[in-house]
C-alpha cells in the first residue's frame, strides 16, 4: 500500500461523486460538494467512510439544494460506497467552526469536488483566516481535548492493541500537528512529519487489508499480514516499526505543544525581534524556553557538554532543542572512559529531575544521542514487556522507574546508585536468561565505564540482579517464618543495599502501573524492609505485623464460628476462628469465591484446638452474618463448592506451575502455585490438600497481571514439614486438580 494507491482511490472516489452530482444536475454556482476528514486530504484507506458535505451559498433556495442532496445521496448509496455526509450553508458551517474547535481544525481540510468553486475555496479560506486570528484564544481548549483523548486511548507506542487513529502518536495527532502549523504560531519540521503520517497510513492500508473491513486496532492476529506487508521478517520487527512511528510523531506533538504554550503565553507586544539568550551553563543558553547553544560554545572540545545540555532542560523542565541534540551528536567529543566526575554528576542530575527526564530523554533518544551515552539501550528500546501488568514498553518502563525514584533519593544514602540503578533494572530484558540475571553483568560494565568506584559498582550490580528480591518475597511468604527473612538478607547484606533495594523496588512497581504498588503491597514490602533492617541493625528479626493470640469468643468454645470483618484501606480484614480441622481453610475460601469476593492474602495459625484466619480481601461493606450462613451451608453439605468452583482449564491457557521449595521454610513445606487468575483456586487447592490429610499453615495470594502466585505452607496434621514423598504427592495432587476442578 502505497500513497500512489491512495491517491488513486480518492480520484475514483471523486470521480463517483462528481458523477452522482452531475447527474443530479447540480449548478455551478451557489451550492458546492465538499470533501472533509481523510477524504478531503486524500488519504482513504480501503474501508474508510467518504466524508462529505453539500454546502450552499446564503440565498440558495432551501427546498432547492435539500432536494439536491437526495439526488446526489442515493446513487452514492446505490454504488455501495459507505458514506458520511451532511448539508449545510456557508454561513451554518463557519458557526459551526467557530463554536467547536474540532470542527474548525477539521475544516482546514475541506477540498473542492463538485459545484461552485468559488464558494469551496471561500469556504476553506475564511475558516483558515479564523484560525489563525483565534488561534491564541483557541489553541488551549483543543490542547485540552487532545489530553483527555490521550488519557482515555492511552500510547500508540506503549499498547497492547495499539490504536493507529486515536492514540497518542497516532493519525489523529499527526492532523492535529497540521493545523497548529497551520496558526503560523508553531514550527513543526513537515518532512519528518509528512514522512511518519504516510507511512502509519500505509500501515492502516495493510490492516484494513488484514481485517477486511474498517480498523485502526491492531490485534495480535494482524502483525503477521503487517510484516509481511511492509517487507519487515517477522512479527517483532513489525511492532517495533509501528510502536517508532507512534513515538516518533509523539515526541514531534510534545514539542510541538510546549512551544504553541509558550507561544500563547507570549503575546505579540512581548516578544522580542531578536532571540533571547540567557546563559545557564558553561555553552550552554536559554532561549525562549529552550536549552540552545552559546554562540561561542565548542562541542568539540567538551565531551560533557551533551549531557551538560540535556540535565540543564531536564531539570528546568524546558525544552532540549532537538536541532542543539543533533548537533552535539555531531559535533561533541566522545566521552572518555571512565567518564569523568562531571559526566556523572550531570548523568545524575538528569537522571534526579522527575518530570522533566521523559521529553528530554525522547529528544535524546531520537536525535540518536543516546547512543553516545549509552549504547546498550538499543537492546531495551520499545521492547514490548511480557508481563500484562506493565503498561509501557520496557525503555519507557526504565524512564517513568526513574521518575518516581527520583521522589525517593532522601530517603537512601546513594542517590547516585539509585538513579542508575534505576535506568539498569531491566536492562537485560530480552535475553533468554532470566533477565536480572542477564542484566548484572551488563550493569556491572556500564557503571564501571561511567566511572563509578568499585563499592558503588558493586551496589549497583547488586541492585539489578536482585530488584524483584524484596517484592516477590514479601508477596509470597509468611512473614513470621524465619527462613523469610533469611531469603532475603542471604543476597542484602547491608542497610544501604536494603534502603537502596526498597526504593527501588517501590519506584519499580509504581512505574509499572497503579496495580502494582497498591496500599496492601506496599504494606508488605515495607514491612518486610522495616524488619530486615531490624535483623541486621540487631541481629534479629522483630515479629511480623500480625495479631497476637486473640481470645477466643465463647459460642466459638461450643462449636460456633466466629466471623468478625473489619475495614481496611482499599477492602476488608476478615477474622474467622472456629475449631481447628483439616479442611477448615478450602471451606473458608470457598465461602468467598462463591460470593466473588477477591482475596488477596490468608494467613491461619492454631490457638491449641482452635483455628484463627486472617484473610485481606479486596471489598469492603461485608456482612459477616451472610458469610457466616454461607460457610454453614458449606460444612453442612447443603452446598457443594466443587461443581460451582471447578477451575478448568480454558483451552490454550498455560498449564499451571506448581513447585515445592523445600529451602523456604525450616518446618513447613511450601508449595507455591502459578495459574491463570480467577475464582476458585484458593478452594481447589486447599481441598486437594486437605484430601491428603494435610493441613496449611497459612497461604499468601497475589496477582500478578493474569497470572495468580498462591503460596501454601503446608504441615502433616501430627507433625511439622512433609517428607519428600509427600511432598511430591501433594504436589501432583494440586495440579491435578487445577487441571480438572
Amino acid at each position: 500500500m502505497t500513497a500512489a494507491e491512495r491517491a488513486a482511490r480518492t480520484e475514483a472516489a471523486d470521480a463517483l461523486c462528481l458523477g452522482a452530482y452531475d447527474a443530479a444536475s447540480g449548478p455551478d454556482t451557489g451550492v458546492a460538494l465538499v470533501a472533509v476528514g481523510g477524504y478531503g486530504r486524500g488519504e482513504l484507506a480501503p474501508y474508510s467512510d467518504l466524508d462529505v458535505v453539500l454546502v450552499a451559498d446564503e440565498g440558495v433556495d432551501k427546498e432547492q439544494w435539500h432536494d439536491l442532496a437526495s439526488r446526489v445521496w442515493y446513487p452514492l448509496w446505490d454504488s455501495g460506497a459507505k458514506l458520511d455526509h451532511a448539508v449545510r450553508t456557508l454561513p451554518e458551517m463557519l458557526a459551526a467552526a467557530e463554536g467547536d474547535v474540532r470542527v474548525a481544525s477539521g475544516l482546514l481540510d475541506v477540498r473542492h469536488v463538485a459545484g461552485d468553486h468559488s464558494l469551496a475555496l471561500r469556504l476553506r479560506t475564511t475558516t483558515l483566516a479564523h484560525w489563525r486570528r483565534q488561534a491564541r484564544e483557541r489553541l488551549p481548549e483543543l490542547r485540552e481535548l487532545v489530553r483527555s483523548r490521550h488519557r482515555l486511548v492511552g500510547e500508540l507506542a506503549h499498547l497492547s492493541l495499539p490504536d493507529l487513529k486515536e492514540a497518542e502518536g497516532g493519525l489523529r495527532d499527526a492532523t492535529v500537528l497540521k493545523s497548529l502549523t497551520a496558526t503560523w504560531l508553531v514550527d513543526v519540521p513537515a518532512a519528518d512529519l509528512e514522512r511518519c503520517r504516510q507511512q502509519l497510513l500505509d500501515v492502516r492500508d495493510l490492516l484494513h487489508a488484514a481485517a477486511g473491513r474498517a480498523s485502526d486496532r491492531i490485534a495480535p492476529e494482524h502483525w503477521g499480514p503487517l510484516a509481511v506487508g511492509l517487507g519487515l521478517p517477522d512479527e517483532t520487527a513489525a511492532q517495533r516499526y509501528v510502536r517508532d512511528l507512534g513515538r516518533r510523531v509523539t515526541h514531534l506533538s510534545r514539542l510541538a505543544w510546549r512551544r504553541a504554550d509558550d507561544a500563547v503565553r507570549r503575546t505579540p507586544a512581548a516578544r522580542p525581534r531578536r532571540p533571547e539568550l540567557e546563559r545557564v551553563a558553561p555553552g550552554i543558553a536559554l532561549s525562549r524556553g529552550e536549552i540552545v547553544l552559546e554562540a561561542g560554545a565548542k562541542p568539540a572540545a567538551d565531551p560533557v557538554l551533551l549531557l551538560r545540555a540535556a540535565a540543564e532542560a531536564a531539570t528546568r523542565d524546558v525544552v532540549l532543542a532537538p536541532p542543539t541534540a543533533a548537533r552535539l551528536v555531531r559535533d561533541c567529543a566522545p566521552l572518555p572512559e571512565p567518564w569523568p566526575d562531571e559526566a556523572r554528576q550531570q548523568l545524575v542530575r538528569l537522571l534526579a529531575a522527575g518530570p522533566g527526564l521523559l521529553p528530554v530523554w525522547e529528544t535524546l533518544d531520537e536525535t540518536g544521542a543516546l547512543d553516545r551515552i549509552l549504547p546498550e539501550w538499543e537492546r531495551i528500546r520499545l521492547l514490548p514487556h511480557a508481563s500484562a501488568i506493565h503498561r509501557f514498553t520496557v525503555d519507557r518502563h526504565v524512564v517513568e522507574t526513574c521518575v518516581e525514584a527520583a521522589t525517593l533519593i532522601r530517603e537512601v544514602s546513594r542517590p547516585d546508585v539509585l538513579l542508575v540503578a534505576a535506568l539498569l533494572h531491566d536492562i537485560g530484558k530480552g535475553e533468554l536468561t532470566e533477565h536480572s540475571v542477564a542484566g548484572a553483568p551488563i550493569a556491572r560494565s556500564i557503571a564501571t565505564r561511567m566511572g563509578f568506584g568499585p563499592r558503588e559498582v558493586d551496589l549497583i550490580t547488586q541492585l539489578v540482579r536482585w530488584h524483584l528480591l524484596l517484592a516477590d518475597i514479601a508477596t509470597t511468604r509468611d512473614p513470621d517464618d524465619p527462613a523469610t527473612i533469611d531469603a532475603l538478607l542471604e543476597h542484602v547484606d547491608s542497610l544501604d543495599a536494603l534502603a537502596l533495594l526498597t526504593a527501588l523496588s517501590e519506584a519499580d512497581a509504581k512505574a509499572a502501573s497503579p496495580k502494582a504498588w497498591s496500599s496492601w503491597r506496599a504494606g508488605l514490602v515495607l514491612d518486610l524492609s522495616r524488619r530486615a533492617r531490624a535483623a541486621l541493625e540487631r541481629g534479629s528479626a522483630p515479629p511480623a505485623f500480625t495479631v497476637e493470640e486473640i481470645p477466643v469468643p465463647a459460642g466459638v468454645v461450643d462449636g460456633d464460628v466466629s466471623i468478625v470483618v473489619e475495614p481496611v484501606v482499599d477492602g476488608s480484614r476478615v477474622t474467622v476462628v472456629a475449631l481447628d480441622r483439616v479442611g477448615l481453610l478450602a471451606d473458608v475460601a470457598a465461602v468467598f469465591a462463591l460470593r466473588r469476593v477477591t482475596v488477596r492474602a490468608a494467613r491461619l495459625w492454631s490457638q491449641g484446638e482452635y483455628a484463627v484466619s486472617i484473610w485481606d480481601v479486596a471489598e469492603g461493606g461485608l456482612d459477616p452474618g451472610a458469610l457466616g450462613d454461607q460457610l454453614d451451608a458449606i460444612t453442612s453439605r447443603r452446598v457443594d463448592p466443587a461443581a460451582r468452583l471447578a477451575a478448568r482449564q480454558v483451552p490454550g491457557e498455560l498449564d499451571p506451575a506448581v513447585v515445592v521449595r523445600p529451602e523456604a521454610s525450616d518446618h513447613a513445606t511450601v508449595i507455591e502455585v502459578r495459574a491463570a487468575d480467577r475464582l476458585g483456586v484458593v478452594h481447589v487447592v486447599s481441598a486437594a490438600l486437605a484430601a491428603l490429610d494435610m493441613t496449611v499453615r497459612s497461604a499468601h495470594i497475589s496477582t500478578l497481571g493474569p497470572q495468580a502466585v498462591d503460596v501454601f505452607y503446608v504441615q502433616e496434621v501430627a507433625a511439622g514439614a512433609l517428607s519428600e514423598t509427600r511432598a511430591a504427592e501433594a504436589a501432583h495432587a494440586v495440579r491435578r486438580a487445577i487441571r480438572s476442578g
